[in-house]
């Protein structure tokens, strides 16, 4: 009888559990594409527990699936703020106790009992402290729409109050708004902000336990005086004893998901990559952005280091080059502005010429573009695509916030040395498409044109135009594709949604089954 062998069983992909913080495509699919494409099985819970901008998501069922999915997985990147409030939206509008948000906190100790091996990195929110009603996106209390830019500005005395003190106008100022601002909507904030707090001071004492890995507090849009930077100054003393290395309170909120999964991709195969960082002329590096309360600088230092990686100050050894798009001036614009119109600015060749530079000196170069807020700088992706250097980086971001930005290209940026060409374009795809077709163009175009729609709806809430808004915004993402990227066959056919029934964000979907044909680097 002849022998038989059996068929060895094909070595699988290494598996990262990882659970966002919401279902936006940003937080989700578009974050776990970046690590699939270095052959990793990212598992994420279905769409319907995770939360979205209605439906805040489900803590419980979120524990449930962590447990069913966790035997067999290397790694887990972990929003707190999902498995405590169910999303980070939830974070901003639940009326749990504290009693119960806690009792999910002390739920990881028992999952990592239960797993002992599984490596735990985790990210949790310092609430925000939007500057007005309009900045916060329907995505504050009801009474935020009234009081939200009083509101504010209490933080902000509140916090310069404890760094340097009230002149006697502030102070006289601070008593008036105690009394504008209805105590119940106050408390009603505060409280909640509260319980935020506990639920981070919690999770710094796990991390001292040696329950998780690592844990990152993020602090979500803020400015340098207001309660999101009050209380990130006390959350970081209360860590002061952990290194940097376990535990570290930084800037930004929605690119810290990346950045974990690059600390749990380089940590794997035992990888620490250099990144070395070069700024555009003028402020540079001691830019300030909107939405944040320190230097640049110090945000992509904190980004590299939670990234797994270490920053380097000469390009030579580096395994990833950033390259930051800053304003001469220091200042942050918005991309929807009418100055974005892809004119000539101060600073804008002389950029393109760094970046043309260390490409040709061979260093794998990426870019954050924050010159504007919420989209690409239109000057500079102009020069980028006149010099034929739009495929020849490795990595870009310019979607919202800077530091949002900054974080996302360098998570990116330290993985994609292990890609192959076509998969780094395709990344790349993905940006362009949302960071500059999307949000720095064809967004502003059609929210000017809402009027025109029939039907009730706004910018922040689409209502009864969300599908013409939908259909209009594909046939002009069809017309800027075609106008300014190669003939990509994944580009044949595009449709946008708008997945939280609004503007400021969509999701661009491309015909994923067909064979996509990437120009090569000489093309």
């Amino acid at each position: 009888m002849p022998q038989t062998w059996a068929r060895p069983k094909e070595a699988q992909p290494p598996k990262i559990i990882f659970i966002p913080h919401d279902n936006r495509p940003i937080s989700d699919k578009q974050t776990k594409e970046v690590v699939e494409k270095l052959g990793y099985n990212v598992v994420v819970p279905p769409d319907e527990i995770l939360g979205n901008r209605e439906d805040w998501g489900h803590p419980d069922k979120l524990w449930s699936w962590l447990k069913e999915n966790s035997l067999d997985a290397q790694a887990a990147v972990i929003s707190s703020d999902s498995m405590i409030y169910g999303s980070l939206v939830g974070s901003r509008k639940h009326n749990y106790s504290k009693a119960e948000v806690i009792e999910r906190v002390n739920r990881f100790s028992q999952f990592h009992k239960t797993n002992p091996k599984l490596p735990l990195y985790v990210f949790s929110s310092i609430m925000r402290t939007p500057r007005s009603a309009e900045a916060s996106g329907y995505e504050e209390p009801p009474y935020y729409r009234k009081y939200g830019s009083d509101i504010f500005r209490y933080t902000v005395l509140q916090d310069k109050q404890e760094v340097e003190g009230l002149s006697r106008r502030e102070t006289k100022e601070k008593a008036f708004l105690e009394e504008l601002i209805p105590k119940n909507n106050l408390q009603d904030w505060l409280g909640r902000r509260e319980k935020n707090y506990a639920v981070n001071e919690a999770l710094i004492n796990l991390t001292r336990q040696s329950v998780f890995d690592y844990l990152a507090l993020g602090r979500d849009d803020n400015a340098p005086y207001s309660r999101t930077h009050l209380e990130s100054r006390h959350l970081a003393k209360a860590g002061k004893d952990l290194g940097k290395n376990e535990f570290q309170a930084m800037a930004g909120i929605d690119e810290i998901a990346i950045l974990l999964l690059a600390r749990a991709v380089n940590t794997m195969r035992h990888e620490v990559p250099y990144v070395y960082t070069r700024y555009n002329w003028g402020r540079g590096g001691n830019t300030v952005p909107a939405y944040s309360d320190e230097k640049i600088s110090e945000s992509i230092n904190s980004a590299i280091i939670a990234a797994g990686g270490t920053p380097i100050t000469t390009p030579q050894r580096a395994d990833f080059v950033l390259m930051v798009n800053t304003n001469p001036n220091g200042k942050t614009y918005e991309a929807g502005s009418r100055a974005n119109d892809g004119s000539e600015r101060e600073g804008s060749k002389y950029f393109a010429d760094l970046v043309s530079e260390h490409l040709s000196a061979g260093y794998p170069v990426g870019i954050a573009d924050i010159a504007y807020a919420n989209g690409a700088d239109n000057a500079l992706m102009d020069e980028l695509k006149k010099r034929g250097l739009l495929f020849k980086i490795r990595a870009y971001s310019g979607w919202n916030t800077p530091t949002n930005s900054t974080g996302f290209a360098v998570g990116e940026g330290v993985l994609v040395r292990h890609m192959k060409d076509a998969d780094v374009d395709e990344l790349l795809l993905t940006r362009y498409l949302d960071d500059w077709a999307y949000q720095a163009n064809v967004r502003n175009t059609i929210a000017r044109q809402l009027t025109w729609l029939r039907g009730d709806g706004v910018y922040g809430r689409l209502g009864d135009k969300r599908q013409a808004v939908a259909e209009r915004t594909t046939r002009m993402m069809t017309r800027f594709v075609g106008e300014n990227f190669p003939p990509f066959k994944s580009l044949e056919e595009i449709n946008v949604a708008l997945p939280w029934n609004r503007m400021f964000e969509a999701d661009v979907q491309r015909n994923p089954r067909r064979e996509i044909k990437f120009f090569s680097k000489s093309e």
